[in-house]
């Protein structure tokens, strides 16, 4: 992923108003990130209990999306993340869609890892502490399926 300034991610929000853009509390450390190792900025909000964002870059456009836990999610569990396919504390995010239908309250959820470091997984810089499942896939692969199922994700929220 490319790096991403401060106008960059509040301009590239698809389910909240310029408003409440304006508002989100971004991370601190946008410029010490290890960019060349996400495939998206995955953070929570340190003053919103509950709140979180995604940034990714979805067809050359920068798609940023505001998720919230959802109240049965609020306990991580051990369980699967749909995104990277890591078996370790994962919750379940649910995101308003975009547009008119965001508006009616139409949202859509996934679980995904509880500390949204997806991409920290899949590279094998980071365990969870969980027992790892064996696959016989090369990191370039985990990694395009991290991506796909992402992409996949935000075409539900764009609807």
């Amino acid at each position: 992923m490319s790096p991403l300034s401060e106008p960059q991610i509040r301009a590239a929000f698809v389910n909240l108003s310029k408003g409440a853009a304006a508002r989100v509390n971004l991370p601190a450390d946008l410029e010490e990130r290890a960019w060349q190792e996400l495939d998206y900025l995955g953070w929570q909000d340190p003053k919103a209990p509950g709140r979180t964002y995604l940034v990714t870059d979805r067809a050359g456009q920068t798609r940023a999306i505001a998720l919230r836990v959802s109240e049965a999610g609020r306990r991580a569990r051990k369980t699967m993340c749909d995104l990277c396919l890591t078996v370790g504390s994962v919750t379940l995010m649910v995101a308003p869609r975009a547009g008119r239908a965001g508006q009616r309250g139409d949202s859509v959820g996934t679980y995904i890892c509880a500390d949204l470091d997806c991409s920290l997984y899949v590279r094998n810089k980071r365990s969870n502490g969980t027992v790892v499942m064996e696959e016989r896939l090369s990191v370039e692969e985990k990694i395009a399926r991290l991506v796909a199922n992402l992409d996949t994700f935000v075409t539900r929220v764009l609807g």
